[in-house]
Order: structure tokens, then C-alpha cells, then sequence
């Protein structure tokens, strides 16, 4: 009896794998393509010819293709052959992707200023960004860039970027401050890595020189007037993202750790650790509408010295706060902005948003109280708009005013933030 039932059960489980015809992948077709090189685009998919047909994989693949900076928007269609073959057609739609960086500006001291530079993120049509700067500002600075995810496998990829930044800046002392020359040249190489479609590692090493020269100011005996350190710098990036894009509408969650640890054998500055975490939320609400949310929040060696890293700054994290207005051995920040489409037509978006971003700071050599003490922190709300070109990538102009809703000592009562690409 029981030999009889282990015979009914091995034939009939070998008459289902015979009589069902399980779906197969006959081809996968790309369309829409111009400079993207198609055989590349077919690499990077899970979906291939002679695979079962998945609906999963092809939506991964869609979202895949939608966060290449080569792709505006991406759809499939799923087409009967013949019996149980089928054919995948994924249309592209494809984004413009040498974008030049020009920016005019005045600095304090009234020092006319341009930045002028090109980068394509589609470089030879694989998904790689290659492109540079020059900048002047009273003095030359120039940068350039590779990075090329997918540069020998579909997982394994390489970045190299070579700086050589000029700037004038401003290190505190107490309630007073000195404004130095400072000079960074730097080369880098980094790995990376994608594990799967929500998480990524990028590592390596930085090797970098910086200078700094006394201009103007208060001076301390403690500080130097020159410095020129050589020092090494060891990066690990860890990416978990599970971001949705629709055009200019973001949907989902993700978060970028990043860790670096500085070697110097300068007795003025120790070697330190500095770690920050930035948590991204973003909702869509209604037709026309986008939540968006960035909390960073990190510490780094807590030194008691003017050099601290982490800055307090426009363009950086709270929008109306003024250029490098102070520094910190630790940093919590939360931006949150709603973001509401106008218009929407072809090429052409155009967004109103309103903000507020708050931020609160360790001192140099200070304890984590800090952050909740009230000169610490910073409130700062406004409102914008957002002119977005629908066809290049990042091609986002960008203008915001932010004010002071804390009337904080030594407080900027607010100003206008402008800018290329989203804030965050």
C-alpha cells in the first residue's frame, strides 16, 4: 500500500512538470534608447531571454532603470509569442545627461566669483559619470571626477577624483574668528559594490594635503598661523535604498552611512573618526503633492580645536543660516519640505514648497548636552520654488528663503538660498 501511494505521488508530480507549460522569456526588447547603450541596459536586468517570466523581477527592473541618471521614466509590456513564449518590451525614456556647472557669486569681502565645469552621467552610454570643475574665488581650484558603477561587473564598480580646493575660510575662536586660506589636494580611489537593488557599499582610501595660512583676524597662541599636514583617510559608504521615482516625484525611504577614519602624523591634529547618517523619508500626497524628509545626525572625535568638521552653513543644512557660520564635533539636522507641482506640462515642472529645517550642534570638545542647549540650535522655515526641466538629469534650479524663527544670539535673521538640484 505504501509503495503503491509513493508511485501515484512520483506520477503525478511528473504529469504536472510535463502537461503545465511554465511561461519563458523569449527575448527582452529595449526601445526609446539614444546614447544608453542598449546591451549594457540588458546587463543590469534580472529579466533575460530563457528566464521564467516574473512580474517581480520586471518591476525590479523598472525601478532599476528608473534611478539611472540616463532615465527619466521607464514602462514594460509583457507580449505573447507563441505557446508560453513571451517577449518583454521596456520603453525608455531617456534624460539629457552633460549638464554644465556654472555659478556666479560675491563672497564677504565682495570677491566676484564663478565656478565653471561639465559633467556627462552617461558617459559612453554605461551609466558612468566623468566631468570636472574650475573654480575662482581669489584664488584656483579645479576637481576631476570618475565613476563608473558598473565598470566590471554588474556589481563591481570603481570611482577615482582628484581635487586640488582653494577657499577662504573662517575658524572661531570662542565668539571670535580668524579667516585663513585653506588648501586640500586630494586623490582618491574607492570600490563599489551592489549587493542587491536596496543596498550598496562604497570603500577606499583618500590621500590629501591641506594647508591652512593665516589671512585675517583674531589670533591665539595655541593656533598656528600655518599648517600644511599630509594625511590619509579611510571611507566606507553604506547605502540602503528603497526610493521610487515617477518624473520628479519621490517615494520611499533610504539612508546613506557614511564613516571615515584621518590618519596624520602632525602632532597638532590627532587622528579622528567622523560618522553621519543621513535618513531620507519622502510620501507622495495626492496628485500633485511630495513629503520629503532628511535627518542627519553625527559625531566625530570631539576635539577641542577651531578645525572641528562638522559646519553650520547654507547650503549645507539650514537655508537662511549664512556661509560656514560655526563648526561642531557633532551635527543633528532635520529638513522637512512640502513640495507642491504648479505646473506640469512636456519638459517643463514647476514647484512652490515650504520648509523648515532644524539643526543643533556639539561644541568642539563639548559634551552631548549640547545639542539641547538653546544657543545651539537653529530653527529656520521659508518657502520656494523649484523650476524642473523633465528631460536632464538633475536639472533642477532651485530658489529658497529662509528665516530665523529662534531669535537666537548672533542669530542671521534669514536670506535667499539658491541652487542646481533638489536640497535633498
Amino acid at each position: 500500500m505504501k509503495f503503491k501511494s509513493i508511485f501515484v505521488f512520483i506520477f503525478l508530480f511528473f504529469s504536472f512538470r510535463f502537461f503545465s507549460q511554465e511561461k519563458i522569456i523569449l527575448d527582452v526588447k529595449i526601445i526609446g534608447t539614444k546614447k544608453l547603450d542598449s546591451l549594457f541596459v540588458k546587463k543590469l536586468l534580472i529579466s533575460k531571454k530563457g528566464n521564467h517570466l516574473d512580474s517581480f523581477a520586471i518591476e525590479k527592473d523598472i525601478i532599476l532603470l528608473k534611478r539611472l541618471p540616463a532615465v527619466s521614466n521607464a514602462y514594460y509590456q509583457v507580449i505573447n509569442s507563441h505557446k508560453n513564449f513571451y517577449n518583454i518590451l521596456i520603453s525608455i525614456e531617456e534624460n539629457y545627461t552633460i549638464i554644465p556647472d556654472i555659478n556666479f557669486w560675491t563672497t564677504t569681502n565682495n570677491q566676484f566669483s564663478y565656478k565653471l565645469g561639465v559633467y556627462d552621467y552617461n558617459f559612453l552610454g554605461k551609466n558612468i559619470t566623468f566631468g570636472g570643475f574650475y573654480q575662482y574665488n581669489g584664488f584656483n581650484t579645479y576637481a576631476i571626477n570618475f565613476r563608473a558603477l558598473n565598470l566590471f561587473s554588474k556589481k563591481w564598480g570603481l570611482a577615482v577624483n582628484h581635487q586640488n580646493w582653494k577657499s577662504e575660510e573662517p575658524l572661531y575662536f570662542g565668539d571670535q574668528s580668524a579667516n585663513y586660506l585653506y588648501n586640500n589636494i586630494s586623490f582618491e580611489v574607492l570600490g563599489l559594490y551592489q549587493i542587491n537593488l536596496k543596498n550598496e557599499i562604497d570603500f577606499g582610501i583618500n590621500l590629501f594635503n591641506e594647508k591652512y595660512q593665516y589671512l585675517s583676524g583674531v589670533t591665539d597662541p595655541s593656533i598656528p598661523k600655518k599648517l600644511d599636514i599630509d594625511k590619509t583617510l579611510f571611507k566606507l559608504i553604506y547605502t540602503h535604498n528603497q526610493l521610487t521615482y515617477d518624473y520628479h516625484y519621490v517615494s520611499g525611504f533610504k539612508s546613506v552611512l557614511f564613516t571615515q577614519f584621518v590618519t596624520s602624523k602632525n602632532p597638532f591634529q590627532k587622528d579622528f573618526f567622523i560618522a553621519w547618517n543621513d535618513f531620507f523619508y519622502f510620501k507622495r500626497i495626492g496628485a500633485n503633492g511630495n513629503w520629503a524628509n532628511r535627518v542627519r545626525f553625527g559625531l566625530s572625535s570631539n576635539e577641542n580645536t577651531p578645525f572641528a568638521p562638522f559646519a553650520l552653513d547654507n547650503n549645507v543644512n539650514l537655508r537662511g543660516v549664512g556661509i560656514l557660520v560655526d563648526r561642531g564635533t557633532g551635527s543633528f539636522v532635520w529638513n522637512t519640505e512640502y513640495r507642491h507641482t504648479i505646473y506640469n506640462r512636456n519638459w517643463l515642472a514647476i514647484q512652490t514648497n515650504i520648509f523648515s529645517d532644524i539643526g543643533s550642534w556639539r561644541n568642539p570638545g563639548g559634551e552631548l548636552n549640547d545639542f539641547f542647549q538653546q544657543d545651539n540650535v537653529r530653527i529656520y522655515s521659508g518657502f520656494g520654488l523649484r523650476f524642473i526641466n523633465k528631460k536632464i538629469y538633475n536639472a533642477t534650479f532651485r530658489i529658497d528663503y529662509g528665516f530665523s524663527v529662534l531669535n537666537t544670539k548672533g542669530n542671521s535673521k534669514g536670506g535667499l538660498v539658491f541652487g542646481i538640484g533638489q536640497y535633498f
